[in-house]
């Protein structure tokens, strides 16, 4: 990505928050690199240079500031001035997909060959694939060494190190300090102290403000699935699968900071940077209302909408086979009733946990369990059972991977080939499973409810690729309206 030297610098200045993540500081006099919030003195603008990923700035030979750590910032949004395949790249590689895949599998896995990849991140972002994920991992090390107790052997694990020396190895080059050092440091200057239920992981979720926290649990409620989810006002809980492990994770809010707070409860944390990840889509961290709202603003149909609730968020699933079953099973009946069917599907297929906490009972089944279940007597039609099972089935099998490497359109055309799938469903899927901010599922009715005479094949269009946030905007209105 080509940035402005001038713009950068200008924002820099400024201190907004609205630019946190978007770029990176690297301060020639100093050696280090900062976020665009940095309380520090302002450096001359001959004295700086700007980089799009913190990776970037760590590879042209900058250190993480200790002051603003950049390391606790928004994550660079993945779409900001890229390719979609770099962003694709992206995406996947903040879920972990480096994690334990070659470049070469990540290249295969986008459908181009690894020098066109290495050679559109360094167009785009100045910096490798490799690079990026080993930023990754010792940003989220050092995160757990300041905010947990935990030991740092298992948080090696936790970050996805394949050693304990290559661990100590890397965030001593970063930060030209010692993990203990880290720790010893973070103990005098943390005004906050560790949980003390030590069973439990806990981890801020940044984001760039603002932040519509009573929507976001409110879209979440009417669709919490009994057994599985529980939601309040002020919070988040359900039970997980996290690889072979079990347990269950909560997400608030903490008022005047810029983060959600996650807790985890699982026997064993390894791996957990990957947790995180799923945890921050499924709360659409890394979104960038501002140049959402901006862009949906030029249509006079959302720009009330868009003023009224500037922090709109698109709430992800947990796991992408729930949330391709919930969406099956709200196909043409309303969400209450989809959600009483899906506690009644949770509640006869699902895994039912020894020690319930806070209305938590079951896990949710898995494809192989559902592509065999008897689904007769939980109020499904017999058409609506069979594509349950079906869809099931092709996933256990392997015929149907849910994942979008390849973008929206491949999804939908491989979803839509299975008996029982429409266009509406596979939209849905994209959304609310992938995080997908182009998804947008054209013929609902509450979309055409929110927009009575609106034509919203062509309309669509000019939201691109943020369709999914209209989709949002035109659903929350609804409630908006006498009756709603």
């Amino acid at each position: 990505m080509k940035l402005d030297t001038d713009i950068c610098y200008r924002a820099m200045r400024s201190r907004d928050t609205r630019f946190d993540g978007r770029f990176f500081t690297g301060v020639k006099t100093t050696g280090i690199y900062c976020r665009p919030v940095c309380p520090a003195v302002t450096p001359q603008q001959k004295n700086v240079t700007f980089y799009s990923c913190a990776a970037a700035a760590e590879k042209a030979g900058f250190r993480p500031c200790r002051r603003c750590r950049p390391e606790t910032s928004p994550g660079t949004p993945a779409w900001l001035g890229t390719s979609a395949t770099v962003s694709r790249a992206l995406r996947d590689i903040n879920d972990g997909y480096l994690d334990h895949h070659t470049v070469d599998d990540l290249a295969l896995r986008l459908g181009i060959g690894p020098r066109h990849l290495l050679r559109l991140f360094d167009d785009h972002l100045g910096s490798t694939p490799v690079a990026v994920a080993q930023t990754r991992r010792v940003h989220f090390a050092r995160n757990l060494i300041e905010q947990t107790s935990l030991p740092m052997a298992r948080i090696a694990l936790a970050a996805g190190f394949g050693s304990v020396r290559r661990f100590n190895d890397l965030l001593k080059s970063t930060f030209r300090r010692t993990p203990s050092e880290l720790r010893r440091r973070a103990g005098k200057t943390r005004s906050h102290k560790s949980h003390p239920d030590d069973s439990a992981l806990t981890y801020r979720l940044p984001f760039r403000p603002p932040y519509d926290w009573p929507q976001m649990t409110s879209f979440l409620q009417g669709r919490a699935i009994p057994g599985v989810e529980a939601v309040t006002a002020d919070t988040y809980r359900r039970t997980i699968t996290f690889g072979d492990l079990t347990g269950r994770l909560e997400v608030t809010p903490v008022a005047d900071h810029n983060h959600l707070q996650l807790r985890v409860w699982l026997p064993d944390f390894s791996g957990a940077i990957d947790l995180v990840a799923r945890a921050r889509r499924m709360f659409d961290c890394g979104a960038d209302p501002a140049t959402i709202g901006d862009h949906l603003s030029h249509d006079p149909l959302l720009a009330p909408l868009i003023k009224k609730r500037p922090g709109l968020r698109l709430p992800s699933g947990w796991d992408p086979f729930e949330m391709s079953i919930r969406a099956i099973l709200g196909q043409q009946v309303s969400v209450a009733a989809a959600t009483t069917i899906s506690g009644r599907l949770v509640e006869r297929c699902g895994t039912a946990l020894d020690n319930p906490v806070d209305g938590l009972s079951h896990l949710f089944p898995t494809s192989g369990t559902l592509a065999v279940a008897d689904l007769s007597g939980i109020g499904l039609t017999a058409r609506r059972a069979a594509t349950v099972t079906t869809f099931s089935a092709a996933v256990h099998e392997g015929r149907l991977a849910l994942e979008a490497p390849l973008g929206l359109e491949e999804f939908v055309a491989r979803a839509v080939a299975l008996p029982g799938i429409g266009p509406w469903t596979a939209q849905y899927v994209a959304m609310r499973a992938f995080g997908e901010p182009d998804g947008f599922p054209t013929r609902d009715l509450g979309l055409l409810h929110a927009a009575p005479g609106i034509d919203l094949n062509e309309q669509s269009e000019q939201w691109r690729p943020w369709r999914a946030y209209a989709a949002l905007h035109l659903w929350a209105s609804l409630s908006d309206q006498p009756g709603g």
